[in-house]
């Protein structure tokens, strides 16, 4: 059929940047369509972690370990001098079942090539001093393999390389509707046809699948805010470290703490007084510190925080990526690879079935 591209990649975050470059790099006539600025998405409200261990969750770990090898031959391919300081990642584990769950879940993460291991409450303390001495840990996961980079960086290498292979990259242009049947994508530019669709528009995504035939069950568009604290008069350099119990994440950045701990809600003080008292009660030194917003962004989420990477064969076909959940730096390279091999056939070379949206994940 008559088409304006072989594929039309919808969404211009971290993830379908990846997907555009390794499709182009691959010699398909790519064409990928963005509503706003490049990265204007959930990629621009991250902590600008990459790591490889994701608890309970290693088909997450599995593509996080692949982008990882991919992040470190960056400057090679795409090739951009990548910023990566090796920080390590800490889990503190106050509770019994969350010792358990982690030994549990280690023969799949190792067999996913994670490097994790449970290290005693004093070595975790050593690995962060600030931890509270009367916080009731029991014990930590440690996994050295987590590193500080640079998201822009990563949008704007993969947004070049994906140029100089031949994308058309194009912004200001919103989807209102895409077709499947007829591989047709519909703006306010108007309507563009491919041999293939691929949806990677985070968390607008949902609609735009269901139009396609695809229901994924994604979260509605919620926004994750990270904060910062005013500049500390010592900063120790620290892992990445989550606190399990409350999913309080906390990173240096400079002399500052950047912090997380899930999603705001309506009451965003309220929110706020809660980060405050967690961050207080697992970091005494850090009591009473203001606390500012640092980044926001819009995010997505599938049921069990796994993406959902597959495809419905064609003429023409559909392909998807979405769903991250907060993973997307951490799994951008990897599914870049795999929608490319999907698309062309290919053997991904790791359990694709895994990632698709099978009956068993969407209902």
């Amino acid at each position: 059929m008559s088409a304006d591209a072989q594929v039309v990649v919808v969404g211009g975050g971290v993830i379908g940047l990846s997907i555009a470059f390794h499709l182009a790099e691959a010699g398909v006539e790519t064409l990928l369509l963005e509503r706003d600025a490049l990265g204007s998405g959930a990629s621009r409200a991250t902590a600008d972690v990459v790591r490889s261990y994701f608890a309970g969750n290693p088909v997450s770990s599995a593509l996080a370990v692949r982008s990882l090898a991919a992040y470190h031959d960056f400057p090679e391919r795409p090739g951009l001098d990548l910023p990566l300081r090796q920080v390590g990642y800490l889990v503190l584990f106050t509770e019994r079942e969350q010792v358990a769950a982690f030994e549990a879940d280690l023969p799949a993460q190792r067999a996913a090539g994670v490097e994790v291991e449970l290290v005693g409450a004093d070595e975790a303390r050593a690995l962060n001093p600030l931890v509270g001495a009367d916080l009731p840990l029991l014990a930590a996961a440690w996994s050295p393999e987590a590193y500080i980079s640079d998201t822009a960086a990563i949008v704007g290498g993969y947004a070049q390389a994906a140029r100089r292979a031949g994308a058309d990259l194009r912004t200001g242009t919103p989807v209102t509707a895409v077709d499947a049947e007829t591989g047709t994508v519909r703006t306010a530019d108007g309507v563009f046809t491919a041999e293939a669709l691929v949806c990677a528009a985070g968390a607008w995504s949902a609609e735009l699948t269901r139009s396609a035939g695809v229901d994924l069950p994604l979260t509605e568009p919620v926004v994750q805010e990270l904060l910062t604290t005013d500049r500390l008069p010592t900063a120790p350099d620290i892992p990445v470290t989550l606190h399990a119990a409350s999913g309080l994440l906390v990173r240096l950045r400079g002399d500052r703490l950047l912090i997380g701990m899930g999603y705001p809600d309506a009451d965003r003080q309220a929110w706020r007084a809660r980060v405050a008292a967690r961050l207080a009660a697992v970091y005494p030194s850090m009591a009473g510190v203001e606390l500012h917003t640092a980044v926001t962004g819009v995010r997505d989420a599938s049921p069990d925080r796994t993406a959902f990477i597959g495809h419905r064969p064609g003429p023409p076909a559909f392909l998807y990526a979405a769903g991250f959940s907060g993973h997307g730096l951490c799994n951008a390279p990897a599914a870049g690879e795999l929608v490319r091999d999907l698309y062309l056939g290919k053997d991904p070379g790791l359990d694709a079935a895994a990632l698709s949206a099978t009956p068993e994940r969407v209902r």
